[in-house]
């Protein structure tokens, strides 16, 4: 899920790519997940060190900062960290 400010830029095309830190892979390639009236479709994903996410993808990905992006991104007890690309797909 997204958080509510970013949900219609995501739905417009402008974020096409999210960081997340889980214990285990939420989704998989191919997966459909419902945002909004249509569904986010992952494209690819990639488990990369905490140490490659930078600030450049902090800001493609909605955020004002790498700083912000770690707040909402460590929000639970997971470890690994993820790079998920995917695309809105609308209804119908």
């Amino acid at each position: 899920m997204f958080a509510k400010p970013l949900r219609e830029r995501v739905r417009s095309g402008e974020i096409t790519t999210s960081v997340r830190i889980w214990q285990r892979p939420h989704v998989k390639i191919g997966g459909r997940y419902p945002l909004l009236d249509g569904f986010i479709e992952v494209t690819r994903m990639q488990e990369v060190d905490l140490d490659d996410v930078t600030e450049a993808m902090a800001l493609g990905g909605g955020f004002d900062s790498l700083d912000a992006l770690m707040q909402t991104a460590r929000h639970g007890r997971g470890e690994r960290v993820f790079i998920v690309d995917f695309v809105f797909v609308g209804p119908g």
